[in-house]
């Protein structure tokens, strides 16, 4: 769980104890667009330093071990399979974020106390490969109970639950679908079909999907555990655009996932972290969002880009559990997974 640098341009090598400098740590697939990030460098008078420690799951183990001495001044990425997590160790100091009147009430989780700003949601579905379908003439999946059937044995990557926030949100959507007693035996069922379990998202998406471009055809999985929105990131750049991605998404395997970001508990630029959690809820950084991360804006009054609502699907009914019903089973849900699935 070792966690890589990434200087921002123009940074220098000083660490966030340097006041003209703040640092986020975050999950690998955190980004934004240069002049985004130069817009809130110029603004604020801050430097941007990037610490990204692998897949949520990982970052958020990382921001738990070093809380005594962080690692940086806002956490970015943590979501609502993890949140109550970091609440518990008392990972955050309240602030409440210019902006979050445009954020709706669902979204904010920790609305009393303000620990932490949402940030943007996704639903976690099965994503399938369209071109294997259509080749093999076969209907892709559309429910969990499709993924079980003999005629996807082997074709499904999935993420592991206990390093991975869409791993665990994929379990999580499952024990909403099957409820706490009827999970266990699904599992059993999708391990039976071959279900393959690796890290993280992007080893399970860019490496291991064959409907990746990322792959480069070395994907061999025609179904992963993915985003609603990733649909769109295979077709941001091509011209002339096409008229479908090509990729699709199982509607009816989907769980909604809510970031957020938080000022961590003894911040050595409390100042700089307030401002840049600010920005991250700004307009101009919720605009940016979508085709940087391929997720929605938290913010209600932020437009989003035609070419993600066009590709991308919008599920009108994803599975939920309520935050306290995670936070009283998630460990041993987690240990149960495990068990079924990994061993």
């Amino acid at each position: 769980m070792g966690m890589t640098a990434l200087a921002a341009c123009g940074t220098s090598g000083g660490d966030s104890a340097d006041a003209k400098t703040v640092t986020l740590v975050s999950h690998d697939s955190f980004t934004m667009s240069k002049s985004v990030q130069a817009a809130f460098e110029k603004q604020s008078g801050y430097k941007i330093r990037v610490l990204k420690g692998g897949d949520a799951g990982k970052a958020v183990n990382q921001a738990i071990l070093s809380k005594d001495n962080p690692q940086g001044d806002v956490l970015f990425g943590i979501d609502n399979t993890l949140l109550s997590r970091g609440l518990d160790e008392d990972l955050f100091s309240p602030y409440e974020a210019k902006g979050l009147s445009h954020v709706p009430a669902g979204l904010q989780l920790d609305k009393a106390r303000h620990r932490v700003t949402p940030l943007d949601y996704g639903d976690i579905c099965v994503n399938y490969d369209r071109g294997y379908f259509a080749r093999h003439k076969i209907a892709p999946p559309k429910t969990f109970d499709d993924l079980i059937k003999p005629r996807y044995k082997g074709l499904l990557v999935t993420e592991n639950s206990a390093t991975s926030s869409p791993g665990l949100a994929f379990q999580l959507a499952t024990v909403a679908a099957y409820g706490k007693d009827g999970w266990q035996d699904y599992w059993k069922k999708l391990k039976a079909n071959g279900v393959e379990v690796v890290d993280g998202w992007e080893q399970a998406y860019n490496q291991r999907f064959s409907g990746s471009a990322a792959s480069k055809g070395k994907g061999d999985k025609p179904l992963v555990v993915s985003y609603a929105s990733s649909p769109p990131a295979e077709v941001l750049g091509k011209k002339p655009a096409p008229r479908q991605a090509p990729t699709g998404v199982a509607t009816g395997t989907c769980f909604r996932q809510i970031e957020f970001g938080g000022l961590l508990k003894g911040a050595k630029n409390e100042k700089g972290g307030k401002a840049l959690l600010d920005f991250l809820l700004s307009r101009q950084f919720q605009e940016d969002e979508p085709l940087q991360m391929f997720v929605n804006p938290a913010r209600a009054d932020a437009k989003v880009p035609e070419l993600f609502t066009k590709y991308g699907a919008t599920i009108d009914k994803p599975a939920t559990l309520a935050p306290e019903t995670i936070s009283k089973n998630r460990e041993q849900w987690i240990k149960q997974w495990s068990s079924l699935v990994l061993k």
